[in-house]
């Protein structure tokens, strides 16, 4: 048996162990599809957590890529909220949610273990959206996410019966290149008798975490192709690549160059980390983002499949709060004014240039505004697009 063969099986084996959820086995197979010829997007969820004093509306900011570069040469909507309802929730991945669906909705974790937000999307996702009306290979809808939030692994396709797992997205983050390495070291076999029987069961096991997905392929050839790239330039250890959201950059610039995904979104996440310091903690996170975001727009006008056809999407997940009378004042996003008030930009070719658009507008219009700028439907989202996005 080769290698290839090999690796098919051990992926056929988890899914059959998987547990079965109607909404994916009941998506019907992919029907034919046309071309997609329009532009690429890319979706900066500049996260986790950022207010607009420390981005948009100062001279100071620490964003000055964001503030002073970037959003003059696009449209800006710097009085996005999130609406303040029953049930809407200002975190992360509520937050991202919302951006991917446009849809509020009151999450509940399906797992049941503390602090565990494994959330499902009840309507479809924009990459859905994307892949059900076009022909974009899974391996070119992607989502590129935090070593330190699992459980945005598995925001990759809602349970909607129309949609779900056969239009999913692709995750890449460190949990799926250490998949990556289990399998290969497996399939090279770097293990024998009950080290092997181990092995193979703690990969079905790390497999199984995204359960719903038991009747998709655990992995593809272009997926192979990345990660022993990666593995090639970074090594197998994780001490010698970026950390942080420099690592998702790099990710995410990688898969420009390899993958050339249409539509990508990068849940950038350091600035969530003031969780465990001082305000330094936070406003540095803010700078590591906006740093990551130049390289992005950077390396989009640098290689050939993204110059001069790429729009960049930025929003925040959610705000932070704003409470002078505690020792951090950034400490979190419970649900006050502060953390309901984000911010929007697009810039890129179609969207209209140096306006900023004062009007109040819901984060739940950004999936609309995609799904124009990428010309697929969104009849599930419950935001409008963004008219002045438009040239």
């Amino acid at each position: 048996m080769n290698r290839r063969d090999f690796l098919q099986g051990l992926a056929a084996a988890g899914a059959a162990a998987s547990l079965p959820i109607s909404a994916s086995a009941a998506d019907p197979p992919p029907r034919v599809r046309r071309a997609y010829t329009g532009p690429n997007v890319v979706i900066v969820r500049f996260g986790g957590g950022v207010r607009r004093r420390e981005t948009i509306e100062s001279d100071e900011t620490y964003s000055p890529f964001l503030k002073k570069f970037l959003a003059p040469r696009g449209v800006l909507y710097p009085r996005m909220e999130i609406a303040s309802a029953p049930g809407i929730k200002t975190s992360h991945g509520e937050g991202t949610l919302y951006i991917l669906t446009g849809k509020y909705d009151e999450y509940k974790d399906i797992t049941g273990r503390p602090f565990s937000e494994r959330f499902e999307a009840k309507v479809p996702t924009v990459f859905e959206g994307l892949r059900k009306e076009y022909d974009v290979p899974e391996h070119q809808a992607l989502i590129v996410n935090c070593e330190d939030r699992i459980g945005e692994e598995f925001y990759s396709f809602s349970n909607h019966h129309l949609f779900g797992v056969h239009y999913r997205s692709t995750v890449l983050s460190l949990y799926r290149f250490k998949l990556y390495l289990l399998r290969t070291a497996i399939a090279d076999g770097k293990y024998r008798g009950a080290e092997l029987i181990a092995k193979r069961n703690e990969l079905t096991k790390l497999e199984n975490l995204d359960y719903r997905a038991h009747d998709a392929t655990a992995t593809s050839p272009e997926l192979d192709r990345f990660w022993r790239s990666w593995s090639d330039y970074y090594g197998r250890s994780g001490f010698v690549n970026p950390r942080g959201d420099r690592l998702l950059a790099e990710l995410a610039v990688e898969a420009m160059r390899r993958l050339e995904p249409k539509l990508m979104m990068v849940n950038f996440n350091d600035p969530d980390y003031v969780h465990w310091g001082n305000k330094s903690h936070y406003t540095r996170g803010v700078t590591i983002v906006d740093e990551c975001l130049r390289r992005l727009f950077d390396a989009s006008n640098a290689l050939p499949a993204y110059r001069d056809r790429t729009v960049f999407v930025v929003v925040p997940d959610c705000g932070r709060d704003d409470n002078p009378f505690v020792a951090v004042p950034y400490q979190h996003h419970f649900n006050t004014p502060s953390a309901h008030k984000i911010f929007f930009l697009a810039v890129g070719p179609g969207i209209d240039r140096g306006r900023v658009v004062e009007k109040q507008v819901e984060q739940i219009s950004v999936a609309a505004t995609v799904g124009k700028i990428m010309n697929f439907p969104t009849p599930y989202a419950e935001g409008s697009p963004l008219a002045e996005v438009f040239a």
